[in-house]
């Protein structure tokens, strides 16, 4: 079924896929993972933090005009969203980057993408290959840390990573019950797709993330895995998020405070994205 969405809700889907040839990407991605990422977690995690306090300040909010002059194309963008926990304005470029849906999208399908992004990696379980990071082979389940059971090989794996632009919330993609919720200690290496040309997913490797699990009303799992980078102060959960709890289809799961990509494992195959191209929160999966 064709994904059923409202003006109102839909986001500015322009998305500028850089090109950068694979010498350049494999100088940056030195820099990312064998410079930055030799730095202890906890020193990068302080680095990150203070860097992304900087935009709780007040005179933040002078940049929001600006920032959405140059990254948006619909000069009425922002009148799509409100200032997050009920204030009435937009207080500094944190307010606006943790940003709410004034309406929800509608969809009648029953999975629907959990985010908005770029939708940089995809693939069977099966076929997804492993990674060598750090000297150790990590697989697909390394992201997730399921344990000894492996996800199905029937499953598909998705990786969307969420620009600096994007809306940053992360929703549910099916009805259900939230059947774990853990968090993964970690690095917080630079995110960005095009960095790791060969293999994008390598940042959910290894970084810090929170990975929740929903159990749809067929029992199925859903396998999501929300990553965290460079100058991510935050990953918070809604204080309802617990085991056991119940999650409507697009109820909110997570918040991102500045940068993320957020991993999927699901029983279900997307069937209207393809590798680098746009996906957004609500849209059919």
């Amino acid at each position: 079924m064709p994904p059923v969405s409202y003006p109102t809700t839909e986001s500015d889907i322009y998305f500028t896929v850089f090109k950068v040839p694979r010498w350049r990407a494999a100088i940056y991605q030195f820099l990312s993972v064998r410079l930055w990422g030799s730095l202890p977690s906890t020193l990068q995690r302080r680095i990150s933090a203070w860097y992304s306090s900087l935009y709780t300040k007040s005179y933040s909010k002078k940049i929001i005009g600006p920032y959405l002059k140059v990254n948006y194309r619909d000069k009425n963008y922002l009148q799509k969203f409100k200032p997050p926990d009920g204030k009435k304005e937009f207080a500094n470029f944190q307010d606006f980057f943790t940003r709410e849906f004034k309406e929800l999208p509608q969809n009648q399908s029953a999975y629907v993408w959990p985010c908005e992004g770029l939708l940089c990696d995809l693939g069977s379980v099966v076929d997804t290959t492993i990674s060598n990071v750090k000297g150790d082979k990590r697989s697909i389940e390394t992201i997730f840390q399921i344990g000894k059971v492996p996800i199905p090989e029937d499953y598909y794996f998705t990786n969307v990573f969420l620009h600096n632009k994007n809306y940053h919330r992360i929703h549910a993609p099916v009805s259900g019950t939230v059947s774990r919720i853990q968090h993964v200690p970690g690095d917080l290496v630079i995110l960005r797709p095009w960095i790791y040309k060969q293999n994008p997913s390598l940042p959910a490797l290894r970084n810090e993330r929170y990975n929740i699990d929903i159990e749809d009303i067929w029992g199925r799992t859903w396998y999501l895995s929300i990553v965290g980078g460079p100058a991510v102060g935050t990953i918070a959960l809604p204080k309802h998020m617990t085991v056991g709890s119940k999650v409507e289809k697009l109820e909110e799961i997570a918040l991102f405070y500045l940068g993320s990509t957020c991993c999927m494992a699901a029983p279900e195959t997307p069937r209207y994205h393809s590798r680098n191209s746009f996906v957004q929160v609500g849209a059919t999966y």
